[in-house]
Formats: C-alpha cells, structure tokens, sequence
C-alpha cells in the first residue's frame, strides 16, 4: 500500500525534531565508541606485552598484525555494509524478513571467512611484498596462521554487531567488548611469556589469546541471539533456508565496494609506513605516534557515522526520506562540530599530547611537528567517515571506493612520496614524515568534502519536493 506523502514539520516542532534526532544519534554513537575503544585496547594490550617479550616479538608482532588488520578490516567492511540493508527491513516494519536476511548473510559470513582464512595460512606474498626480513617471517607465519583461525569467530562477532547497530541496540556488544578487555590481556600475557604448564609463545601466544577472546565472545553472541527477548520478532533462530543468490548478489553489490574502500584506506596508512621508515629510525617513531594520534580520535566521528546510518535507514525503511535527510543534516553537523573541536585541541596541545607517547626528547618533538598535519587530516577523515556511512544507507558505495582509490593512492601517497624523497613542484624534498602528512591531509580533505557533496545530492533525490 502506498503510503501518504509527509506534511512538512510545522516550526514550533522543528527544535524538538532536531533535539530528538540528534540525542538519539549521541547515545548510539556513545555506546559503539566505548566499544570500539575496548576494540583498541586488545591491540594496545598485545603490543605492550609482546614489547615486554623481546624486540624480536615487538617487531614480528607490527608486521603481523598489518597484514592481518588489512585481511580483517576488508572482510569487516564487507558485513558491516549490511547495516543500512536491516535498519531499513526493520523501519519498515519487515521484522521476519530481517530474519530471513540475518540467516542468508551467515553464507557471506563463511565465505569471507574462507577466503580470509586461506590468505592468513599462505601469507608469503603479502610478507614478500611488504619486504618482511627472513628473521621475522617465521614468526609472522606463526601468528598469522593462529590468527587465521580466530577470524570466523571474530568475523561472527562483526555480523552479530551490525546486526544490533541496526536495531538500534548495541549496547549488549559495547558490554560484551568491555568484558572482553581484562581476558584479551591476561590470556595473552599468559601464552606469551607461558606459565602453568603453558610453553611460552612469544608473539604467537597474543594470536591464541585473540582466538580464545572471540570464541568466546561469539559463543556469548550465539547464546544472546537464541535467549534475549529482543531478538524474538525477527525470528533469527531458525535453520537457515537455502542460499538465496539474488539477494546474496545484493550484499555484494552493496559490500564488496564498502569493502574495497577500507582496503584502500588502510593500505595507504599501510605503504605510508612502510615509505616513512625509509627516513630513518626517529622519523618512523614520530611517524608512529602521529598514526596513533590520528587512530583514537577517529573512533568517535566513525561511531557517530554508524550511528547516523542507522537512523538514516530506520527512516528510509519506514517511507519518511525527509527524517532520513533530517538525521543526515544532523550526524554530518555534529561530526563537523566535534571534528572541529579535536583538531583545535590536537593543534594547540602537540606538545604535551606527542610527550605522553615517549619520553624521549627526540621523539616527542619530532611528533609534535606532525601533530597539526594530522589536525588537518582529521578533519578531513570525519567529515569523509560520517558521508561514507550515510552513502551506505542510500546504497551508495562503489562512488567512495573510487574517490579513496583515485585520492589516496593517486594523489596523497604519490604526493607525499615526491614531497618526501625527490622534491614537488617549488619545494625540494623535504626527508620528513610531514610531506606525507601535507599530501594525505589534502587528499582525504577533498575526499571528505566530494562525499559530503554526494550525500547531499542522494538525500535530495529521495526527500520529496515541498
């Protein structure tokens, strides 16, 4: 049945819509970035334990984790673009089919794992590529090939996590997450160094600690989906039907661009990295810290992105495009005005900031010197994080990933790279990680401000005229 078309807002309601959509909006978002930051304490953990092991741990723990974050992060990006797809089922009120949906998307769910799985176990190209030294591969492999083992439950946890981002609900994830934190640390401390009839594993003992961690955690998944009331309307706990492949193409229609989008983003960070220790020893630690910076505070522009999504698609779903073009007016300004907010703070406060990382004098203001340019490219990375996630919501996803493709790779890696080494245009080579910084910093910028544009355009499109 055709539903009416919407009555504009009358004024003396406008205050209270806004009010409404963006508290709903920061409640949403406050809850996925405790866990997300629960999500940073795993890694944190691992790298200070294996740092306590031995420099070779250290070192073999980086190169791992780079290519297994690049595996992850891809396969992650292609479930999480299933948010828009269930918040809208559900905003229309299709509890069932949500279901239905949750039940196919367990066949992506096995077949990213596959596929994530077969790169960890063989990861000699990836470490030929990233000219990982003899003395590290083993070890490397060691951790990987563990590591390819947690990646279904942690994939698993990824579904489970959409799939209460769009209903609205994450809090029951954020709790399993921060529960999570204190085990993640003692199991891996534990497989690390050994104890209690336990072999010492070095950096491979933080791998097995992150395949106990989310065998749990999907357990606890397993057991919430079948008992929690909240999840009996859409009736997920059902033997799953036969693939649907048309709307298996769907996800991939929708996924396998979101995906390729966060590839790219981390492979450039990635070959940034790898460029930088060219520099020399100081600048590949400022470099570091200026990553870590840039790292914690885009947890909270991408929770408030997720967060928008959701909101954006329940609307969609119901047939209100003009309270979906409403939340995205909101998530974009609140995401601006936070943005905004932390790049003054990581600008005026480089110094103080970069000294918390490292005592060395050297170091810190090496870092410092980083700082603003990672200032101006947090804003720039906001800005692009909430657009990307609201393009989901418009089924918008092929467009970011050839804006990151042509930006990133095509303009802030080579730009930098030039600036760094050779000199650009006036400037000769400036041998500091800055020139990457500069040349990144622009890129996203203009990356951040064509998808805002395009999300603009989308929700005009769908938000009747009057």
């Amino acid at each position: 049945m055709a539903r009416a078309p919407e009555c504009p807002a009358r004024p003396a309601n406008a205050a209270r819509s806004r009010g409404g959509e963006l508290a709903a909006i920061a409640r949403h978002a406050a809850v996925v970035l405790a866990g997300q930051l629960a999500a940073v304490a795993f890694g944190l953990a691992d790298t200070l334990i294996a740092g306590r092991y031995s420099q070779d741990a250290l070192a073999a723990l980086s190169v791992s984790v780079a290519v297994y974050v690049t595996v992850q992060v891809g396969l992650m990006g292609l479930l999480q673009a299933l948010l828009p797809v269930w918040a809208e089922l559900r905003g229309a009120g299709r509890l069932r089919q949500l279901g239905q949906s949750v039940r196919q998307s367990l066949y992506l769910l096995a077949a990213a794992s596959a596929l994530g799985m077969a790169v960890l176990l063989m990861p000699g190209p990836l470490l030929d590529a990233a000219q990982v030294p003899e003395a590290l591969q083993a070890e490397a492999r060691r951790y990987l090939a563990v590591q390819a083992w947690a990646l279904p439950p942690a994939l698993f946890f990824r579904l489970y996590s959409t799939l209460n981002q769009s209903l609205g609900q994450p809090r029951l994830v954020t709790a399993l997450q921060i529960g999570a934190v204190l085990p993640k640390a003692a199991l891996s401390a534990w497989f690390t160094f050994g104890g209690l009839g336990v072999p010492a594993q070095g950096a491979a003992g933080c791998a097995w600690a992150t395949l106990a961690v989310y065998a749990g955690l999907m357990l606890a998944a397993l057991a919430l989906l079948r008992g929690r009331p909240l999840y009996a309307p859409y009736a997920i706990w059902q033997k799953p039907e036969r693939p649907d492949w048309r709307q298996l193409a769907a996800f991939l229609r929708l996924g396998v661009p979101a995906a390729l989008a966060v590839v790219v983003e981390v492979t450039s960070f990635t070959f940034m990295a790898l460029l930088v220790a060219r520099l020399g020893a100081l600048a590949a630690a400022s470099h570091q810290i200026a990553a870590s910076v840039a790292t914690v505070v885009f947890m909270a522009p991408l929770a408030l992105g997720i967060a928008a999504s959701a909101r954006i698609s329940h609307w969609l779903g119901a047939g209100q495009p003009a309270r979906a073009r409403h939340a995205a007016a909101v998530g974009m300004a609140a995401t601006a005005v936070l943005a905004a907010c932390t790049a003054s703070l990581i600008a005026l406060a480089a110094g103080p900031i970069a000294r918390l990382y490292v005592s060395d004098a050297a170091i810190a203001a090496a870092a410092a010197a980083l700082l603003p340019a990672v200032a101006a490219y947090h804003l720039g990375d906001a800005l692009q994080a909430a657009s990307l996630f609201a393009l989901r919501s418009y089924r918008i996803t092929t467009l970011p990933f050839v804006i990151y493709a042509v930006l990133l790779w095509g303009l802030g890696l080579p730009a930098g790279h030039a600036l760094a080494f050779t000199g650009l245009g006036p400037w000769p080579a400036w041998r500091s990680p800055l020139a990457f910084w500069c040349a990144i910093a622009l890129a996203q910028g203009l990356a951040g401000l064509t998808l805002a544009a395009a999300l603009w355009r989308a929700a005009s499109r769908r938000t009747p005229a009057g």
